[in-house]
């Protein structure tokens, strides 16, 4: 697509709707007026015109009879009696005005082809000045001929010019189109609903959060996309299944022997001999290394596996805040400043993200010294920031930092920002580093509520 066509679409784009349900309910709705709109051309710039010209020339034929009888019979009474004959037929009402004279011809037009066609077809077969008022009378049409000694005025029912009001016409047109577009909106309603809880229960699922399987409903490919999503979904959770159960195994069995090392180093004699005052360096440093080994196996196993298994349920996070940073204060941690916004719940896991603060805490003291813990809720949600003073990270290697076992300091696992983002993005949010105020580095966190 060339840019000139994404230009001319943006404005497009900005007037459709944005929802599957609308875009299908404009679908739906375009069609059925358009539809309406040739309907009521046809019938009414086509089937109308035929009809209205029939019935203007049956009138006009009525008033030509009338007006050849009229000449044609001049004897004392029989005016009166043509009159009222033609009254009886054909329905139209004449009155005799004798001496007038019409100051003016034509008609007076109103919407529709009536009056063209009756004008028309008088002005073609009397050959008289003639005048037709269709506004005065709203019962009857009056058609002034005049006359040698006077004015004949016609009046012929309007029920014999009117097919029918438009207005029914269209309160059809439009009552029918309402009526398929309000049937088309349930039945796309229910539809699309099916769309949007499998929409749901992916974004949960995304979330770690276990739903269960959703219930097949809607057409026949949504029902097979959700077949597919709880296919999925149970796969997922099983391979998850096995390979805790497999890490626990592993767990188990690098663990013992380094508690076995660990036993036999505290068991070699401490004093009483020379050689076990030489060993007592050594055995510290043992001692340091099995409690380093320890410490790396366990990063490694809550790297791969996830903090899935804790359900997530409302905390509020002020108070939270404040729990980290008390214990941070116990363990010796130097805080300036925890500011903590109003009461605002959000639903996290709450031992896995209290691991992330202790984490970034503990990152912030190594690095630095003094720590500031912040919080605030904007229209994102709840952002979290953990400033320190310590040297920082160059802009270009804080996307880095975040890879597994990339670690900025000797001996370091390179996990504990890889861990600290995916718990945050498993709770739909975001971990970012940027400068501190305090000169170092600050980690920021989204969640949204």
């Amino acid at each position: 697509m060339s840019r000139l066509q994404r230009r001319m679409d943006r404005p497009v784009r900005r007037v459709l709707p944005r929802s599957l349900l609308g875009r299908t309910l404009l679908i739906i709705l375009i069609p059925l007026l358009v539809t309406q709109g040739i309907s009521l051309e046809l019938f009414y710039g086509n089937y109308l015109k035929v009809v209205s010209r029939r019935l203007s020339g049956s009138v006009a034929g009525d008033v030509v009879l009338t007006l050849d009888l009229l000449d044609r019979y001049h004897a004392a009474g029989d005016r009166d009696w043509i009159t009222r004959r033609v009254r009886e037929r054909t329905q139209l009402d004449m009155n005799w005005n004798p001496g007038q004279i019409l100051r003016r011809t034509g008609s007076t037009h109103v919407l529709g082809p009536m009056d063209e066609d009756l004008a028309e077809a008088l002005r073609s077969s009397i050959g008289r000045p003639t005048y037709v008022d269709w506004i005065d009378d709203p019962r009857a049409v009056h058609i002034r001929i005049q006359m040698p000694d006077g004015v004949l005025d016609i009046g012929a029912p309007r029920k014999r010019l009117y097919v029918a009001p438009i207005w029914l016409f269209v309160a059809w047109g439009v009552g029918s189109t309402l009526l398929l577009f309000l049937i088309a909106s349930i039945f796309m309603r229910n539809q699309v609903r099916a769309i949007r809880r499998l929409a749901r229960a992916a974004e949960l699922f995304g979330l770690g959060r276990d739903i269960g399987p959703i219930h097949p409903e809607g057409a026949q490919e949504v029902r097979k996309a959700a077949i597919a999503f709880n296919r999925m979904q149970e796969r997922v959770f099983r391979f998850v299944a096995q390979r805790t159960a497999v890490l626990a195994g592993v767990s188990h069995d690098l663990r013992t022997p380094l508690t076995r090392l660990r036993l036999s180093l505290a068991m070699i004699p401490q004093q009483g001999t020379i050689r076990a005052g030489e060993l007592q360096a050594d055995v510290a440093d043992m001692i340091g290394d099995v409690a380093e080994m320890e410490r790396m196996i366990a990063s490694y196993l809550s790297f791969a596996r996830g903090e899935g298994a804790e359900n997530p349920v409302s905390v509020d996070v002020g108070q939270l805040l404040d729990e980290v940073a008390s214990a941070f204060r116990r363990a010796g941690g130097v805080i300036l400043s925890v500011s903590i916004p109003k009461p605002v719940d959000a639903v996290l896991r709450a031992d896995a993200f209290r691991r992330v603060l202790d984490n970034l805490l503990e990152n912030a003291r190594r690095h630095g010294g003094r720590v500031a813990l912040s919080a605030q809720h904007d229209e994102r949600g709840v952002v979290i920031c953990v400033d320190d003073d310590g040297p920082g990270i160059a802009s270009e290697k804080r996307e880095a930092v975040f890879r597994p076992f990339e670690s900025g300091r000797d001996g370091g696992t390179g996990l504990g920002l890889t861990i600290a983002r995916d718990i945050v993005r498993a709770h739909g949010g975001d971990i970012t580093l940027q400068g501190s105020r305090l000169g170092g580095l600050q980690v920021r966190i989204v969640l949204p509520l």
